[in-house]
């Protein structure tokens, strides 16, 4: 039965997202009233036990016997939304964590407002990944969007910063527009933003309205292609990434990207790819379209990577090619023979955000050590750091994807899933460029080992940021060690019909 108003009841449902929401505002009251003098680190540790507490209920909500549909699925209670919401959880409780204490006042001159900032940003992933309605996913991404706008810009004084910031800004603002629009097409069409109403009265009507079909789905692409770093929406990303603290940088790289393939999971297989639009030509050109955005995103992202000196920048366009990776399980749909879209997507998701907030936790070590964050900067760390470089040297190795590492059965199960649907030119495409990122990664590891830093810079690593690198490294491992224990996790709790496929 519908249920068209929240009642007392269902707050339950929402204690994830109403403990973020409440969190923010202590913790912005409490920085109000405490004296500039006071340190800041304490806001920190309650900003990371809130998200602590926000996972805990997440748990809780996992493997229900049928998934709770609030405001008439505007808002879903879901496995798939867990299972994201916890992945967005881990990052930012992560990003919090590193960062406390290692944040420099000089350049965050506002320290308790990043900590506060990151949660309505988490919460605005988590509200995209729960979204059964167009409006509720558009503020969950607006509320997402704004608070990155801010978290970016927050080193006034750099120059790159305000650049990077103005972009983002100015970009995002273009990209939300867009998708915007593209709504605005699928609600003409409907009459509804619902997204099982939709799907079901353009199933009806498909044929007479083909071009705005074409027209809406293309809109959506291209906005939620800048979500995700994805070419040839990118431009963005490498003076972002650059800009931003390196805690931001990889609140982006990792939170705020894995928010977006939610939404495109949502939209993609609740509007476009089931029911009667299934049987039409525009379903294989949906398909098609990813691909090719998914292949372009390999090629570029890899092969720009080649000439970065910086290492952010590099870690920039290596996310693009990653956005790519992450593209395929969507672009190939479910079928007969291959129906584990989800849960290759889902792993390599786990993968990316522990060996890309590892590395995030190495820039910030370097930054913090000796100011520096090029490439050359990691020359002779194994000397410095021992710890250091052998921990970055297991987290090179899963971004490269090689044996044994999370990123190395990451890329596997995507593979093996693009071919069995017989995609093999877009397996093709990722083996190539997998190839090709060696180049880069090994570039790192020769830094690290074969070059020598003339300065003979120190290298001290506070504790939180050794904790996160070792923690991420380890993780990368063991994700190569038992795979299957994940995607087995992955596989019990997550339905899809019943989390995926939803219909009013």
């Amino acid at each position: 039965m519908e249920q068209l108003r929240l009642q007392w009841s269902d707050l339950g449902y929402l204690a994830p997202e109403l403990t973020l929401v409440i969190a923010a505002v202590v913790l912005s009251l409490l920085d109000l009233l405490l004296p500039k003098q006071t340190n800041r680190k304490a806001l920190g540790w309650l900003s990371l036990l809130s998200i602590i507490i926000a996972g805990l209920f997440v748990v809780g909500d996992l493997n229900p016997t049928e998934p709770k549909q609030l405001l008439n699925y505007s808002y879903r209670i879901d496995d798939f939304a867990s299972i994201i919401k916890l992945i967005l959880l881990t990052g930012a409780g992560l990003v919090t964590f590193m960062s406390i204490g290692s944040l420099k006042e000089e350049e965050v001159p506002h320290i308790g407002e990043f900590y506060y900032l990151l949660l309505p940003a988490t919460l605005g992933g988590m509200i995209m990944s729960s979204s059964g309605d167009l409006i509720t996913l558009y503020v969950g991404l607006e509320l997402l969007s704004i608070t990155s706008y801010i978290l970016v810009a927050m080193r006034k004084k750099d120059l790159r910063s305000n650049e990077g910031a103005f972009k983002y800004v100015v970009l995002g603002g273009i990209s939300s527009a867009i998708i915007l629009y593209g709504m605005s097409f699928l609600y003409g069409m409907s009459g509804s933003t619902s997204i099982p109403e939709i799907n079901a009265a353009l199933g009806q009507n498909a044929e007479s309205m083909l071009p705005f079909l074409y027209v809406s789905f293309f809109m959506l692409l291209a906005g939620f292609g800048f979500k995700v770093a994805a070419a040839p929406f990118h431009m963005w990303a490498p003076d972002v990434y650059q800009g931003a603290q390196t805690p931001v940088t990889a609140f982006l790289a990792v939170v705020s990207k894995a928010a977006a393939f939610a939404v495109l999971f949502r939209v993609l297989y609740g509007v476009y790819a089931i029911g009667a639009l299934m049987e039409l030509p525009f379903h294989g050109d949906v398909l098609v379209s990813l691909m090719v955005v998914s292949a372009a995103a390999m090629i570029l992202g890899n092969f720009i990577a080649l000439r970065q000196s910086n290492l952010k920048r590099l870690l920039a366009y290596s996310g693009i090619a990653n956005s790519g990776y992450l593209l395929i399980p969507i672009a190939t749909h479910f079928s007969m023979v291959h129906y584990s879209n989800f849960s290759e997507f889902a792993f390599y998701l786990i993968a990316y955000l522990f060996m890309n907030i590892g590395i995030f936790a190495v820039v910030m070590i370097m930054e913090r050590s000796t100011s520096d964050e090029t490439v050359s900067g990691l020359a002779g760390l194994y000397y410095r750091a021992p710890g250091t470089a052998v921990a970055t040297v297991l987290l090179v190795l899963s971004l490269a994807g090689l044996p044994i590492s999370g990123g190395f059965f990451g890329k596997v199960f995507i593979m093996m899933g693009a071919m069995q649907t017989q995609h093999y030119w877009l397996a093709a495409v990722m083996i190539v460029t997998s190839v090709i990122s060696f180049y880069y990664y090994f570039g790192l590891i020769r830094q690290m080992f074969m070059r020598t830093d003339f300065e003979s810079r120190s290298v001290t690593v506070p504790w939180p940021l050794g904790i996160t690198l070792w923690l991420c490294a380890g993780i990368s491992v063991l994700l190569g060690i038992v795979p299957q224990w994940v995607l087995g996790w992955i596989d019990r709790i997550f339905s899809l019909t019943q989390d995926l496929f939803f219909f009013s």
